[in-house]
């Protein structure tokens, strides 16, 4: 049986609020004779006559009367329904699904996900983070965040900043009475915190400085798989620690951790903000997009202020060439 559309119920509702095919056809934008025969098509389908029509009138038949009844209040709320639509692609409203791995989604929380919630109080963020490595658009997400080599090639992927680095920390009340480690192989001599990884297994700790490649199977008095706990417990003094650089910066900062073999671990690639190509974005999902190149740009620009700073550092502690005496010069010629 063929289905009735919308613009007929809304033809039926138009007739009966205006009291003539010919207002309700103005109403509706189309002929009189296109909707004497919508209306026409429409009885045919339901097997009733909806309307008694003369020259002069138009009135509900008993059949039209309890039709009408019934469809008035669903039209209504289908209309309601493509306002709110509407509404949502003018006003940031709604809900953005973001999946994320742990250690990204601390990274992206205060700059990006509690900055827009600031800036669009009427948007809902449900952010869930997971090891996995899941499909967003069958897992039913608007948005992922990972490892710029982990996002897949058929999604539009943002950077949302510089590249990333590890870092191996410890407190300095563990280093007082220990050596440095100044090669991966040192760690072997030290109690290390290990890492679970989501899948079960024992994360080794990778290392690369000039083209070597390192792994080191560290031992030590506990294996955790949560960062945050292993920074308590890094904190607390019960060994090394390995960390993503952004996890630790702030105690590194602070002098309540030392960071080591910085020139074992290189830059690793940057966090993305990766999407579906979409047709007809909702406003809180472009606003979501906007707002991450902001801070992507925010971030890129601050590390390159950082960088170029360092290398001020590197250059004014150069030790410069000795100027040789007069008298050295003649006696060495």
């Amino acid at each position: 049986m063929a289905r009735s559309g919308l613009i007929e119920l809304e033809a039926v509702l138009a007739i009966v609020h205006r009291g003539s095919f010919r207002a309700a056809a103005v109403d509706l934008g189309m002929s009189t004779t296109a909707l004497s025969n919508a209306i026409g098509k429409l009885e045919r389908q339901i097997g009733v006559r909806l309307f008694n029509r003369t020259t002069r009138s138009v009135s509900l038949t008993d059949a039209g009367k309890t039709f009408v009844g019934q469809i008035g209040p669903a039209v209504e709320n289908i209309h309601d329904a493509m306002n709110t639509a509407r509404s949502q692609q003018e006003t940031p409203s709604g809900t953005l699904r973001i999946n994320s791995f742990a250690t990204a989604a601390r990274e992206i929380l205060g700059p990006l996900v509690l900055e827009f919630l600031r800036r669009y109080p009427r948007v809902h963020i449900d952010l869930v983070t997971e090891g996995r490595l899941v499909d967003v658009v069958a897992e039913g997400f608007d948005l992922g965040i990972r490892s710029a080599e982990l996002v897949p090639t058929d999604t539009i992927a943002i950077p949302l900043g510089p590249a990333r680095r590890f870092a191996v920390v410890a407190s300095p009340d563990f280093l007082k009475d220990r050596a440095t480690p100044r090669v991966p192989n040192d760690l072997l001599a030290h109690p290390c915190l290990r890492i679970r990884l989501p899948n079960g297994a024992l994360y080794r700790w990778h290392f690369e400085k000039d083209g070597e490649a390192v792994q080191i199977d560290v031992q030590g008095p506990i294996t955790l798989d949560e960062a945050s706990l292993s920074r308590i417990a890094v904190l607390d003094g019960m060994g090394i620690g390995f960390f993503m650089e952004a996890d630790v910066r702030d105690d590194v900062a602070s002098g309540r951790l030392v960071q080591m073999l910085e020139d074992w671990t290189p830059p690793l690639a940057p966090l993305c903000l990766y999407y579906p190509s979409r047709r007809n974005p909702s406003a809180a999902f472009r606003a979501f997009i906007d707002l991450a190149r902001e801070v992507a740009a925010a971030r890129n620009a601050e590390a390159a202020v950082v960088a170029a700073a360092a290398a001020t550092a590197r250059t004014t502690a150069a030790p410069t060439p000795r100027k040789r005496s007069a008298k050295a010069a003649q006696r060495k010629d």
